[in-house]
């Protein structure tokens, strides 16, 4: 008996129709919840007592590569915005694990939260060698009319701004050898007509890391991305009505969204010295939807 296989099988092919008014959303809420762990995961120790600080880790994407992250050695510092329950969950499982979880609650659109964050993270593990920027918000509109000032400058905020302020705080402790992993999207290569500001928050996300990539090669730290497709997270159910959610990602050539954790593998790669020849890259995790570049 093939049980991957028959672990991916399990995946769920649509999802029952729901909303969440709490944006991003919790996970503790979904339903079903999504599958953030491969019980049939055999660890290598490939990052060992690596420090990894994640954005948007307490859920979704980010607990997925956490508790990967966990299971190959590393601790982790979690940044989030108030979804404490999440977060607290997530500790818990890493802590189950054997390696250590530091909780950092705020705003990453604020610049000395971001600081903060780095700071606090030296402060308890005395390095840092794997940054994810993960975290992101989106907001659904049916025109450009209808996107305000406000939520153009709290996307751009959230998805793009707090990448410089992370990186730019980090940089004076990632030694040669470290990784920068961002999470782009599909929507940077194939657009999206309801999420226009998300989109190209996510299409600067793919130059940031060809930039980055470029600027920092002579210090030996690798910065990549990863660009999903449609995956079941917290953000999904907030940023969409009910019919939405129930036909989500059924427009791939697999014919379902993907779940957290088949992401999870990618952004361990991608941290580890396997990936010690790539930088720059935009590796497409989407289900089959073809894409350009």
């Amino acid at each position: 008996m093939d049980k991957e296989l028959d672990f991916i099988k399990s995946f769920p092919k649509s999802l029952p129709g729901q909303h969440q008014s709490k944006h991003p959303g919790m996970e503790c809420t979904l339903n079903p919840k999504p599958i953030f762990d491969n019980p049939n995961y055999t660890a290598s120790n490939k990052l060992n007592d690596k420090v990894a600080l994640i954005t948007g880790g307490d859920s979704g994407i980010g607990r997925a590569v956490a508790v990967a992250y966990a299971k190959e050695g590393a601790n982790l510092a979690i940044v989030y915005y108030d979804e404490h329950e999440d977060a607290e969950e997530t500790k818990k499982i890493i802590e189950s694990l054997g390696r250590k979880c530091l909780l950092i609650p705020g705003d990453i659109t604020d610049n000395k939260f971001c600081n903060n964050a780095i700071q606090k993270t030296i402060n308890e593990f005395k390095q840092l060698n794997i940054l994810v920027n993960n975290a992101a918000v989106q907001y659904a509109q049916n025109s450009i009319l209808d996107i305000t000032d406000e939520q153009l400058e709290k996307t751009f905020k959230t998805n793009i701004f707090s990448m410089f302020y992370l990186v730019r705080a980090a940089l004076p402790y990632l030694k040669e050898g470290s990784s920068i992993i961002n999470t782009a999207s599909i929507t940077a290569y194939k657009g999206d007509e309801r999420l226009i500001d998300y989109s190209c928050t996510k299409g600067a996300i793919v130059t940031f890391t060809r930039s980055m990539a470029l600027s920092l090669a002579k210090m030996g730290v690798r910065v990549n991305a990863v660009a999903p497709g449609p995956v079941w997270t917290p953000l999904i159910p907030s940023s969409f009505d009910v019919g939405e959610v129930a036909t989500f990602g059924t427009d791939t050539a697999m014919g379902r969204p993907a779940q957290p954790v088949e992401l999870a593998s990618t952004y361990v790669f991608l941290a580890s010295n396997d990936a010690s020849f790539i930088t720059g890259e935009i590796v497409h995790v989407n289900g089959g939807k073809i894409v350009n570049g």
